[in-house]
């Protein structure tokens, strides 16, 4: 057995080269970052990211095992619960995916440090000329108050907010669906490719590259009154249903203010990440079911709508990483489609070299 899971095992973290090669390359970027500006990242950040991906796997479980037991009605279902997922746990896919677990829960806080990072590297000076492309996209008007007939009603305001933080799913249940779920495994690699680099390349770079804080933070940090109007409909609807995005930007507003760098600090508009996240997620479900990539679509435009609703962004600020993640995926899949080749064309020798004839 051991002479046959070997290569096996082999075969599987050579296919898996330009994923951890990408992730490496981006650590030590963010390392070398981090050490010339004497800042440090702590393990109690990674604990805390790791305990958010086990509260999504325990809740992913008891939903998995809730659909097991309603579809198969066994007579005994704790047994039948136990043999199901040892089969899973001893399945060599979920034991390939471990590394690449491992890296992702690293991940998260490098990115939170580097957003939080951005007024050392760039000021806050985009805004205007975002305001200015959103105002020439629909003739004159602010997004928001294109959008707002339909969406300015407290109530659809308040289960917009809800959407908004339930984007965080795709982080952690999503991603864990892609590394050990088996449906998921036909997009796995480029999906978490596409993972690392939206994270660095357009919340990191292109982040600092056209730094902007976006409506919310408009006011309280630059003094530009320019979207008074939708902070106050937002305060307004908040008195009568919670709008739980307030809460997060006061917190946001807060840990600017006092230069923290925790977990899911940091302030930028310029791209989105909630629609560029949305937007892979799409992209790599649609691979999956046909049904849930229609059910993500509209997801992502939900969210794309909800962030300028909510006045985290411009709308601009959803093209641009709709754009950006699409070339993203697209460069993800060419560069391993690449990589499989290079591989496959190495391992034939081999095979011709290491092949006994037949007696």
């Amino acid at each position: 057995m051991a002479n046959n899971t070997l290569p096996d095992i082999q075969r599987a973290f050579l296919r898996d080269v330009p994923v951890y090669l990408v992730a490496s390359t981006l650590f030590a970027i963010c390392i070398a970052i981090f050490t010339a500006y004497g800042i440090s990242v702590g393990p109690d950040l990674i604990l805390a990211n790791g305990k958010l991906y086990l509260l999504a796997g325990c809740a992913m479980l008891v939903f998995d095992a809730s659909l097991l037991l309603i579809r198969h009605r066994p007579e005994r279902p704790t047994i039948f619960l136990l043999d199901t997922y040892r089969r899973r746990l001893g399945d060599k896919a979920f034991l390939y995916s471990l590394p690449a677990f491992g890296l992702i829960v690293v991940f998260m806080p490098f990115f939170s440090k580097m957003k939080s990072m951005i007024p050392l590297f760039n000021d806050f000076t985009w805004d205007p000329a975002f305001i200015a492309w959103d105002r020439a996209i629909f003739f004159g008007y602010d997004a928001w108050q294109v959008i707002q007939p339909v969406f300015g009603h407290p109530l659809v305001t308040a289960f917009m907010a809800v959407l908004y933080h339930a984007w965080m799913l795709l982080i952690y249940a999503g991603t864990l669906f892609f590394l050990f779920y088996r449906p998921g495994a036909v997009v796995r690699r480029q999906y978490l490719l596409g993972f690392f680099l939206i994270w660095t390349v357009i919340g990191g770079a292109m982040a600092t590259m056209f730094a902007s804080v976006g409506p919310c933070f408009l006011e309280p940090i630059h003094g530009d009154a320019a979207f008074a109007a939708q902070m106050a409909y937002l305060e307004a609807a908040n008195e009568q249903v919670p709008i739980l995005t307030l809460h997060v930007q006061d917190l946001l507003l807060e840990w600017y203010d006092a230069g923290e760098r925790g977990l899911g600090s940091g302030i930028t508009a310029m791209p989105s990440m909630h629609v560029s996240m949305a937007m892979l997620f799409w992209l790599a479900i649609r691979r999956v079911s046909l049904n849930w990539g229609r059910f993500f679509l509209a997801f992502l435009v939900l969210i794309w709508i909800g962030s300028v609703h909510l006045a985290y962004h411009y709308a601009v600020d959803g093209l641009v990483s709709v754009i950006a993640t699409w070339f993203v995926w697209k460069v993800s899949g060419r560069l391993l489609g690449w990589w499989d080749r290079l591989a496959d064309a190495g391992a034939q020798p081999a095979l011709r070299t290491n092949t006994v004839p037949a007696e």
